[in-house]
C-alpha cells in the first residue's frame, strides 16, 4: 500500500505556495482547488496499517525480536534476538498457544486457546514496533483457536479453531472475520499454505487427516491421510511439498501439494510435534517432545542428518498442570522458528526456556528465559522502540 506525505511536510507546503503565487486570477482559483485536493490526498486516505510506516525499527533498533507465547503465564514475551534480554511482556487471553507475524514484522497475532475447562475464542493483535496490544478479535462461536498462518503481504491470517472444526480467514488489521471453512475433522490443530496462497493444509490430530482447501474458491478439495496424530506442518519454500509430523506414528508424511499424493513416509522419534523448513528449503527441523531433541532432515535426500538433544535444565518432579507432564526427563520442545538458514529457536515448555541452535555446526549455542510454559514462537526483524520497553524484574 502506498504511503502519502503528510500535509504538514515542508516540501509539500513550499511547492503548493509557489504554485499559487505564480498564477493569474483564473489560475489562482484553479490552483486553490488543486491545492485543496492535493492537501486532502496527501493525508492518510484510510485507516492506519501498522506494517506500512517508514520507521521500521530494523537498522536503529537491533537485529530483531523473538516473540514467545507463555501458555501458563497468559502473556507474550518480546525478547531481543542478540542478547536474549526480555524487552517487553504484554498480556494475552487465557492460555495463548501460537504466534504468527506479518511479512514485514510489524504485526504479531496470538491465539488464545483457553484452559481445559473454559475454551477461548479470541485473537490478540500486537504492534511489534510500538510494543502495544492494539486489539482483541472476538471469534464468536469459533472456540479453541490454535494454528496460524499469515497470508503473504496481505493483512489476513489463517486461523484454525478446534471447537468448530473450522479454518478461518481473519483480517488482523480491521479485526474482521472474512470466511469460515469447515474441515469436518476433530482437533484441526495447525495450518500451512502454499507460497502463492492457492491452497491451505490443515492437519487434524484425532483423525490423522490433512484437509486441503482451495483458498480462492473456499472449496474443500480432499482429505489426505497423513498418519496417526497428524499435527506439525510446513510447506516447502518452493511450494511443491508439504511435510506433516505425525506424533502418534512417529513419522513425517511428505505430500505433493498439487497431486496430493503421499510421496514418502519418514521415521522421526519420539513424538514429533512441530516441523519447520529453513528458508532455503535445505533442511526440515522437527521438535520431538518426548525424546527432547530436534531432528534435522535433509529435504533432498529425505533422511535424518542430525539429532540435537536439548539441554536446558529440566525441573524435578511432575507438574500435572502442564501439558505432556508425563514426558519425564524431557524439556518438551514444541514451538520452532527458523529466521534464517543458520539459526533456529526452540521453545521448551517444561524448562521455561528457548534454546538457540546453530544450523551450521548442529549444536546448541545458548538458552534464554521465556516465561512459564513457552509454546508458540516466532520472529520479527523489528524491535520495540526503546520508549516502549519496560524493565524486567
Amino acid at each position: 500500500m502506498k504511503s502519502h506525505p503528510s500535509p504538514s511536510d515542508p516540501t509539500t507546503r513550499h511547492f503548493c505556495m509557489r504554485l499559487f503565487a505564480c498564477t493569474t486570477t483564473l489560475a489562482q482559483s484553479m490552483a486553490a482547488i488543486l491545492l485543496l485536493f492535493a492537501l486532502s490526498s496527501c493525508g492518510d486516505a484510510g485507516e492506519h496499517h501498522p506494517g506500512n510506516d517508514g520507521n521500521d525499527g530494523r537498522d536503529a533498533h537491533g537485529a530483531g525480536t523473538i516473540i514467545v507465547a507463555s501458555k501458563s503465564g497468559d502473556d507474550v514475551h518480546f525478547i531481543d534476538r542478540d542478547s536474549g534480554e526480555t524487552l517487553l511482556v504484554l498480556p494475552t487471553g487465557r492460555e495463548p498457544h501460537e504466534v504468527e507475524v506479518s511479512g514485514d514484522g510489524r504485526i504479531a497475532v496470538v491465539t488464545n486457546y483457553g484452559d481445559r475447562e473454559v475454551p477461548g475464542n479470541t485473537l490478540s493483535v500486537y504492534d511489534v514496533l510500538e510494543g502495544t496490544l492494539v486489539r482483541t478479535i472476538d471469534l464468536g462461536e469459533h472456540t479453541r483457536p490454535h494454528g496460524l498462518w499469515w497470508m503473504g503481504d496481505t493483512d489476513r491470517v489463517l486461523v484454525t479453531t478446534e471447537g468448530t472444526r473450522t479454518l478461518l480467514v481473519v483480517d488482523a488489521v480491521r479485526g474482521e472475520m472474512i470466511r469460515a471453512l469447515r474441515t469436518e475433522q476433530d482437533i484441526s490443530h495447525m495450518v500451512a499454505a502454499t507460497p502463492d496462497l492457492s491452497r491451505a493444509f490443515v492437519p487434524s490430530i484425532r483423525t490423522g487427516n490433512v484437509t486441503v482447501f482451495d483458498l480462492e474458491s473456499g472449496e474443500l478439495l480432499a482429505q489426505v491421510y497423513s498418519g496417526a496424530g497428524a499435527e506439525g506442518i510446513d510447506v516447502h519454500p518452493e511450494g511443491h511439498e508439504v511435510w506433516v509430523t505425525n506424533r502418534a506414528d512417529n513419522t513425517i508424511a511428505i505430500i505433493d501439494t498439487e497431486s496430493l499424493e503421499v510421496l514418502d513416509i519418514v521415521a522421526s522419534e519420539d513424538f514429533p510435534i512441530r516441523g519447520k523448513f529453513t528458508p532455503d528449503g535445505r533442511y526440515f527441523l522437527v521438535s520431538n517432545a518426548r525424546s527432547g531433541d530436534i531432528g534435522v532432515f535433509d529435504t533432498a535426500k529425505r533422511e535424518l542428518v542430525a539429532s540435537i538433544t536439548l539441554t536446558p535444565p529440566v525441573p524435578e518432579g511432575v507438574d500435572e498442570t502442564r501439558y505432556f507432564s508425563e514426558f519425564e526427563g524431557s524439556s518438551i520442545p514444541i514451538g520452532l522458528v527458523v529466521p534464517d538458514n543458520s539459526t533456529a529457536y526452540v521453545a521448551n515448555t517444561r524448562s521455561d526456556a528457548v534454546s538457540i541452535i546453530d544450523l551450521e555446526t548442529m549444536t546448541i549455542t545458548g538458552h534464554f528465559d521465556s516465561g512459564r510454559e513457552p509454546d508458540g514462537i516466532n520472529f520479527s526483524p523489528l524491535r520495540p522502540l526503546p520508549e516502549q520497553m519496560t524493565p524486567q524484574e
